[in-house]
């Protein structure tokens, strides 16, 4: 098996196969098909909120609330994926059937943006948004949910599958592994990275028919690469439903502490680790992960409105989209994940003797600690715009730019990119390790399910603090941001996230791993 390298695959050794499938070179292709999927999804989720808020007119409180409960289904629509591909379809063809679904709701997008795009309207308002095409729009947005659902778990864990930890007993397997997580969140960050300053200024100024168009061009390459590298892939084993029923049945078992089921027992003597009290060894964790995932969705949503009220004039011409200032989360994602990988994990090994330098939970509490500070330095520069507003007179002039650099808000946006190269990844790699071998994807899923419980509860969250603070006068997430008080609702989020790492670290220290390497 090959060590954690990325581009380099030594060839077969004396009496090996040469046909032998897996590896690197598989997990490359996974790599490359991941990068182009992200780049096509973002090209939607990231600037979302300026097309719900822009082109369809809705108000800023309902288009967050609307953005975060639709994140919110993107990160639960993973378990559909998983159950169906562990227990029926294989991750294979799963990320086949998101193929399809992608190119039908991109599709759809494109559609609908080129029909509204051809009424005829004023130059000084938006076309009219009838209920029926708001609906199709709605359609192909939740299409488009459902579509990542069985594509995120499941491409994934079939890169993840392709250093089988049984091959022979290779020690260098787990490192492997631990290093494809690392690289693949590598390149679903230039994904990203690319999509918010490119596609962004696309659907800003060329319009939004050609960045969705271009989103489903982008997704026709992806598929294509998958297909491409096929031949690659090691063989999936034969999807056994009746298997994936008794594991299920087993962790229900355990659950409810039931013992009345004589196969769900015989499953329990064979993999003993695997059922005794992994749902409720899981549950604190996905818990904190869903309270971080709170926090940080607020990339997507308030941190891009902030952004657009600030002078983002570069130079004498080009204007920054609001959006765009998310790929500083991306590129502290891709500096900081080769560091990790190939300075900051052979040194903690030294110290550690873990093979990957640090445990995973470890690793999480570090990302959630930062995406506290994040939180925190974004309170900070709000204060200090709202001031800069009140000076220049500002407060009724939500239509002129506010005379401060949009590299004010640089820090927050950097921490939070230091804060889910840590705590994402972590967290992908902790789920998908603590879960039985049958259900690989649904432990991925489970964790992209705390991600979405999060982005739900962080509609909630905008939703009661808007109400609550309305009632009191302006709503501290009022349409005029220059009226509102974000700042007051980012030290409460500070608040919260301080607290759900002190809770972690309680249960993290009694954390008990599958493999007892991992316990350090």
């Amino acid at each position: 098996m090959e060590s954690g390298e990325l581009l380099r695959r030594p060839g077969p050794s004396a009496g090996s196969k040469s046909d032998v499938r897996g590896g690197w070179c598989a997990a490359f292709y996974l790599v490359v098909v991941a990068f182009l999927e992200r780049l096509g999804f973002y090209g939607v989720q990231g600037n979302l909120i300026m097309y719900l808020t822009g082109p369809l007119g809705m108000p800023t409180a309902a288009a967050a609330a609307g953005v975060n409960a639709w994140a919110g289904t993107v990160q639960v629509l993973p378990l559909v994926g998983a159950l169906a591909a562990d227990s029926r379809l294989g991750r294979y063809r799963a990320v086949l059937a998101a193929g399809v679904l992608y190119l039908l709701s991109l599709g759809m997008l494109t559609a609908s943006s080129a029909l509204q795009a051809a009424q005829p309207h004023s130059a000084s308002s938006p076309p009219s948004t009838s209920p029926a095409h708001l609906t199709f729009i709605y359609v192909a947005l939740y299409l488009l949910a459902l579509a990542q659902g069985f594509h995120r778990p499941c491409a994934e864990a079939l890169g993840a599958d392709q250093f089988a930890l049984s091959d022979g007993g290779d020690p260098s397997s787990p490192a492997s592994r631990s290093s494809y997580f690392n690289w693949f969140h590598f390149s679903i960050s230039w994904g990203y990275a690319t999509s918010t300053t490119a596609l962004s200024y696309v659907e800003d100024n060329a319009g939004w028919t050609a960045g969705f168009g271009a989103c489903w061009a982008v997704m026709v390459l992806s598929l294509a690469v998958f297909l491409l590298g096929a031949r690659t892939y090691r063989a999936e084993e034969p999807v056994d439903g009746s298997r994936f029923v008794e594991t299920v049945r087993a962790w229900a078992a355990r659950f409810f502490h039931r013992k009345d089921a004589a196969g769900t027992e015989r499953l329990l003597d064979r993999q003993p680790e695997e059922g005794e009290g992994v749902v409720l060894k899981l549950l604190p964790i996905w818990l904190g992960a869903m309270v971080y995932a709170a926090v940080t969705s607020q990339v997507y949503t308030l941190f891009t409105k902030q952004g657009s009220t600030l002078d983002r004039r570069l130079g004498t011409g080009l204007v920054v989209p609001p959006a765009a200032l998310q790929c500083l989360v991306s590129f502290t994602f891709i500096a900081m994940l080769p560091v990790y990988d190939r300075v900051f994990v052979p040194l903690a090994r030294r110290v550690t003797g873990h093979p990957a330098g640090v445990t995973t939970l470890q690793r999480i509490g570090a990302g959630m600690a930062m995406s506290c500070a994040a939180m925190a330095v974004a309170a900070l520069v709000e204060g200090r715009r709202l001031r800069v507003v009140t000076a220049a007179g500002l407060v009724d002039r939500p239509d002129v730019a506010v005379p401060m650099s949009l590299w004010w808000v640089a820090p927050q946006y950097v921490l939070m990119g230091l804060a889910m190269a840590l705590a994402d990844v972590g967290l992908e790699e902790f789920f998908y390790d603590q879960v039985p071998d049958a259900v690989r994807s649904i432990g991925l899923a489970l964790c992209l399910s705390a991600m979405g419980a999060g982005s739900y509860s962080s509609g909630m969250l905008v939703s009661a603090v808007d109400w609550a603070t309305r009632g009191s006068g302006e709503s501290w997430i009022s349409d005029n941001l220059n009226r509102a008080h974000l700042d007051y609702f980012y030290w409460l989020l500070a608040g919260l996230a301080a607290l759900d790492v002190a809770v972690f670290l309680y249960f993290s220290k009694r954390f008990v791993y599958r493999s007892k390497g991992e316990q350090r």
